[in-house]
């Protein structure tokens, strides 16, 4: 948990290019290091290192102030009509792809908007190469993956670096609640059953389970719940990307963004928070049956308040991957930090028939053997 910064600062910030002190070109940021590199003269230009502390804002107060004395960043957008995600692009393109979706922009359509300031971030750190080998291995273990898959992950042309908007909260949560702790308990029961033609009295030991009523109270403090400000990506498969090396975050610097895509962020502070809630019950409801105990756990209520809620607005690094099969979208994703890929996938019914049929030829085989015998 850093420290928390409750003034806001009026500022903002232009995007532009950076110019190679070379030879002039358009410098982009190389992942894995702290430089912009030059890819036509191949000369590096350091980014100076900030040494600013990474602060949080305070919760109430940030949505009590008006939201636009906060921080901003001035960007050129171009929203998808297909998808409907919003995301950075450079003033001189004028032809691209949603990076989602691969729909074609219209770029005619792009626009300049101010948007929040993130506070600190996680810079590239895996190269577009390396990202796609990962790719490729993934791909290839899938089981019942089409093999046009296979060969298209191998040559991706739409494999494409985002920087994804985040929020984290921190908070010391208390929560009260109510229910029943189930502690077993056995009796003996008499049952028949026939052996060998003969019908046998047995008994035997049958488990039940007695409820006592209970209530109480658990605390817990959380630090950065990650909740993701995009509503472009599936949550099974951007959360799945975790974890986060978070210990690592640099304070926000434009320059770790050039080359890349940025996304503008779609859910705002509040309505994050909301989904952050969602994610600390089920530690919280886990925190709960431990403290109920016995061998089972009947929870009816819990009532939970949060206090000295903090928060963070900071970007990770994504790569993405959209693939088309049978006219339907499958989207990749990998974790441009620790490699982790994750996406959905399509399925090959010819190969799952197929793997059926030897099943059932195995099966039968080893029927005919022991019937054989």
């Amino acid at each position: 948990m850093e420290k928390t910064e409750n003034t806001i600062e009026e500022q903002n910030i232009e995007s532009s290019t950076f110019a190679c002190t070379n030879c002039g070109a358009d410098l982009k940021y190389k992942p894995g290091t702290v430089h912009l590199k030059c890819e036509y003269c191949g000369t590096e230009n350091e980014i100076p290192q900030l040494e600013v502390d990474i602060k949080e804002l305070d919760f109430y107060s940030y949505l009590e102030n008006n939201s636009s004395k906060e921080a901003h960043i001035s960007v050129h957008v171009v929203k998808c009509e297909s998808c409907g995600a919003s995301s950075t692009l450079d003033p001189n393109v004028t032809s691209a792809s949603c990076p989602y979706c691969n729909t074609t922009l219209i770029t005619e359509s792009a626009y300049d908007e101010s948007i929040l300031q993130p506070k600190s971030m996680l810079p590239f750190k895996i190269e577009k190469k390396d990202a796609l080998k990962e790719f490729s291995t993934w791909v290839k273990k899938l089981w019942f993956a089409p093999n046009d898959l296979k060969k298209a992950a191998l040559n991706f042309d739409h494999f494409k670096g985002i920087y994804i908007p985040y929020w984290t909260y921190d908070s010391d949560t208390n929560s009260y609640y109510t229910g029943q702790r189930g502690i077993y308990y056995y009796v003996t029961e008499t049952y028949t059953t026939t052996e060998n033609g003969k019908s046998l009295t047995k008994t035997r030991q049958k488990r039940k389970t007695r409820w006592y009523p209970v209530s109480g109270h658990v605390k817990r403090f959380f630090d950065d719940v990650l909740t993701v400000a995009s509503r472009s990506l599936p949550e099974k498969y951007i959360y799945a990307l975790e974890p986060w090396d978070l210990e690592n975050l640099v304070p926000f610097d434009k320059k770790y963004l050039s080359g890349f895509i940025t996304e503008k962020y779609q859910i705002d502070l509040k309505e994050g928070f909301d989904i952050a809630k969602k994610i600390m019950d089920g530690t919280i409801r886990s925190d709960v049956r431990q403290d109920i105990g016995g061998n089972e756990q009947r929870i009816f209520q819990v009532s939970t308040s949060y206090n000295d809620i903090t928060f963070k607005h900071i970007l990770l690094p994504v790569y993405v991957s959209a693939y088309a099969y049978k006219n339907k979208l499958f989207r990749f994703f990998v974790n441009a930090r620790t490699g982790e890929v994750q996406g959905e996938r399509p399925v090959s019914w010819l190969k799952i028939t197929f793997a059926a049929l030897v099943v059932i030829a195995i099966v039968a085989t080893i029927f005919y053997l022991k019937n054989k015998q």
